[in-house]
């Protein structure tokens, strides 16, 4: 059997948040790795190969490093639309990938929420907040099964809420499940970071397998670490008397946003538990193709 296979037939069944998934016949697989070598060969010209810079919006720079490929928008959100991935992607900035098939790959995407005092940083307490992402959760749960979706539960941090004050970067991740799920069930998750400017915050999602996080969370920071504010826009640019500033703290940030990738707002879909290992299992499916791609790309450049 195929790892699409695989993945079709771990997709079965499945629903997040009343998002119905692909159905488990041959056809559709086929329809789905059509849709996906669709958006990957319509892509091709704009994919980008680091090491090289990508401007983010007209807020940012990713400093690409080597061995990653970018994928921008409008392909960025079709691409996760070919994965299965519901939602909405127009603060969606691009995708990146490790050239190969490690079993990972992060969004990018910017809010301009305005400037987020981290004062509050100093005093948050992590367990307080875990307690809150329980609580709501539970209370949840009731709302989720009429859309169609199924209970789930907070197990703890992944990482608690880690902020860097001289770098305002921010960095969590949460680890959830469906009750009643064998405890040893493989569990998705989203390693988040955030890095703040003068306008918002570019967000950075590394999605990957649980068990796979302490292997590939440094590639998030790698990430997080070649991502620059242009000149006027960075957190030290800030002018109070004319900027915007956002009607929340950081603590505000990580519930909010974490609420929203939970499904505790009914509007967004969750990139958690199953979903994210349905991701990761595609991504890994779907290797050969983006090494297919790089390798002709990396072929009429060398030609050029």
């Amino acid at each position: 059997m195929t790892t699409l296979s695989r993945w079709m037939r771990t997709l079965a069944g499945a629903v997040a948040l009343g998002a119905s998934f692909l159905a488990t016949s041959a056809a559709s697989a086929q329809t789905a790795e059509n849709e996906f070598d669709q958006v990957f060969a319509a892509a091709q010209k704009d994919i980008v190969q680091g090491p090289r810079d990508v401007k983010l919006s007209s807020q940012a720079v990713l400093h690409l490093p080597d061995g990653k490929l970018y994928i921008p928008q409008p392909y960025a959100a079709k691409l996760m639309h070919a994965m299965g991935n519901p939602g909405d992607y127009s603060d969606l900035e691009g995708v990146v990938f490790q050239r190969g098939d490690d079993g990972w790959f992060a969004t990018l995407r910017f809010e301009k929420s305005g400037y987020i005092k981290d004062d509050d940083a100093k005093h948050w307490d992590a367990a307080d907040m875990l307690k809150s992402f329980k609580e709501g959760t539970e209370a949840s749960n009731e709302e989720r099964k009429k859309m169609g979706g199924r209970a789930l539960e907070i197990t703890g941090w992944a990482q608690e809420p880690t902020y860097a004050a001289d770098t305002h970067r921010l960095v969590w991740a949460m680890k959830s499940r469906e009750v009643g799920a064998p405890a040893n069930e493989p569990q998705g998750v989203n390693y988040n970071t955030y890095a703040l400017g003068r306008e918002g915050y570019m967000s950075l999602n590394l999605v990957t397998g649980l068990d796979d996080l302490p292997k590939y969370k440094g590639e998030a920071q790698q990430l997080l670490g070649a991502l620059e504010f242009n000149d006027g826009k960075r957190y030290a640019d800030f002018n109070s008397s004319t900027d915007k500033v956002a009607e929340y703290g950081l603590a505000a940030l990580v519930l909010g946003v974490g609420a929203k990738k939970l499904g505790l707002l009914a509007v967004i879909g969750a990139f958690f538990l199953k979903f994210a290992k349905i991701i990761l299992l595609a991504v890994v499916g779907f290797g050969g193709a983006i090494m297919k791609l790089f390798g002709r790309k990396k072929s009429e450049t060398a030609e050029s």
